[in-house]
């Protein structure tokens, strides 16, 4: 534990010595809380400790101290970055100092700070308050800028009466005798600093780790952050813009392809140079994967994916150097589909993420150089009707997903005319919307004896707003009737839905049982 002097910590900002990382962010308090910081500091009420990281590597990149552009350092080493107290040091700075000028872009009210000399000594109320110029009394307003300027403090004091002269020069010697706490962190190990950043949050605000990324790596023509803004741009077209959206996915994608292991100490510990120089590994890693999905699972959007960790792998398989395009063989692609289906069906990722995305990235690493690979060799279940039969219709859960795109293998067709539905469009704008009941819910309230949820998954097929409210919620041999009449079309409708014409015999437990029947069998042929 150490501390500063209010003068002390003036010229440790100055000199450029205590400095302020690109993964803080931005000054954020108003005038009445700087106000009141220095009415605690008048009064000694505890303001809490700083904690500041002394390391002898330089950031190349910082932030600056609200409006104040800081000074390269007067001396190499050490250098000393502010972790936990930059709104205090912020205020501090802007109301006491007078020699550094502020950026003109920023608004100054806040720095703008007086002693009220007319205010009742109160342990409650605060004696300090915030001014615009044609709002100050003289002599009653007293501005703290003058505190620790001693030719203008000295000149402000001449002409006072003396009972004043007194009471200022009180203040003035509580704030040049008062301690602001402060704890030193010494390591140049920066995913300590990392760790320790995000446990002393006081804000209750997650610690943003590509913003500590964009630090440890940046350099005047790359920065990390806009790197993944403009890979976000470049999804967009392909629907997975929501990517960009997930920076924890970004940057676990990062360094899985870039160190073979998902977790962010590893990416961390990288070199910023070997980051920036294979950066675009990233970009045709997650880019390839992407092409994957949609080419061959019709997963047309984040949102469709059952698990958005999936990317993770497959973007290690996919990432080239020097955007060159990777070949992929019959049986690579045979073994990331199989893959991806036992993955999905046995909500694989749902439990230790960490470990099995970890063994799924080096069973990729052998797939892509054709050696023996273990990818999708784990225990898995087989599909049984009663995943269909149990298991209800819930656009966000792991099984609809992937129950979804299952359907979507099939290509299904509309119910009303036969013609095919657009699967990107449809699944871009992913909602339940998209997907009806076969055996309609009026319907099915009229049952005697329905042994199943009408909300099963067995009972839900592809099918829009507009097509099932021209159905009705009427029973299937009814509707059959605004359906093409064509048998053939009909029976090619169906097949593409997993159903047979036994759909239209109004048994609603006899077509769960069979249709249920048919989605598993296709989801062990996937997986198999």
């Amino acid at each position: 534990m150490d501390d500063f002097s209010i003068r002390q910590l003036l010229s440790h900002v100055k000199d450029g010595l205590l400095r302020i990382p690109t993964f803080q962010r931005g000054f954020v308090w108003d005038a009445e809380k700087v106000a009141f910081l220095m009415d605690s500091i008048y009064k000694g009420y505890p303001i809490g400790s700083l904690l500041i990281w002394r390391t002898r590597e330089q950031l190349d990149y910082d932030r600056k101290l609200g409006p104040f552009v800081l000074p390269t350092p007067k001396k190499e080493y050490p250098i000393d970055y502010l972790l936990d107290g930059q709104q205090r040091v912020t205020s501090i700075f802007g109301v006491f100092q007078t020699e550094i000028q502020q950026d003109e872009r920023d608004s100054s009210d806040w720095m703008n700070i007086y002693f009220d000399l007319y205010a009742k000594s109160d342990a409650q109320e605060s004696q300090f308050v915030a001014l615009a110029p044609d709002q100050v009394e003289s002599p009653r307003h007293f501005p703290l800028k003058l505190f620790f300027n001693v030719g203008g403090f000295g000149k402000a004091m001449r002409g006072l009466p003396e009972d004043l002269a007194l009471q200022i020069d009180a203040v003035q010697t509580k704030f040049t005798e008062a301690r602001i706490p402060a704890e030193l962190l010494t390591t140049d190990d920066k995913t300590t600093v990392a760790i320790v950043f995000e446990r002393v949050n006081r804000r209750g605000v997650p610690l943003d780790t590509l913003q500590l990324l964009t630090a440890w790596t940046w350099s005047q023509e790359f920065h990390l952050q806009k790197q993944f803004e403009n890979l976000t741009l470049d999804l967009k077209p392909f629907g997975f813009q929501d990517v960009g959206d997930d920076s924890n996915l970004l940057i676990r994608c990062c360094s899985a392809v870039l160190a073979g292991n998902a977790s962010t100490d590893t990416l961390m510990k990288l070199n910023g140079a070997s980051v920036r120089s294979r950066f675009n590994e990233v970009e045709s890693g997650l880019k390839g994967a992407v092409d994957f999905l949609r080419n061959n699972l019709h997963v047309y959007s984040l949102e469709n994916l059952p698990s958005p960790s999936i990317l993770i792998p497959l973007a290690v398989f996919f990432a080239t150097p020097n955007e060159s395009q990777l070949r992929v063989n019959h049986t690579q692609k045979s073994a990331i589909i199989r893959w991806f289906w036992r993955t999905c069906f046995n909500r694989r990722y749902n439990s230790q993420p960490a470990k099995t995305i970890q063994s799924d990235i080096e069973s990729m690493l052998k797939l892509k150089a054709n050696e023996p690979s273990n990818l999708g060799i784990f225990p898995y279940n087989q599909a049984t009707p009663e995943w269909f039969k149990l298991e209800q219709f819930r656009v966000g859960t792991v099984f609809t997903k992937t129950f979804v795109l299952l359907l979507a293998q099939k290509k299904p067709l509309t119910f009303i005319s036969g013609s095919p539905i657009s699967l990107a469009s449809t699944l871009k704008s992913y909602n339940k919307n998209e997907f009806h009941h076969l055996y309609p819910k009026s319907f099915v309230k009229t049952l005697s004896n329905p042994s199943y949820d009408v909300n099963c998954l067995a009972n839900i097929s592809f099918m829009s707003r507009v097509d099932n409210n021209t159905l009705g919620g009427v029973a299937p041999s009814v509707y059959r009737a605004k359906m093409e009449p064509k048998p053939e079309v009909q029976f090619k409708i169906l097949s593409h839905a997993f159903c047979y014409p036994t759909i239209f015999n109004d048994d609603f437990n006899a077509f769960i049982d069979e249709r249920a029947t048919l989605l598993a069998n296709e989801a062990n042929r996937l997986m198999n």
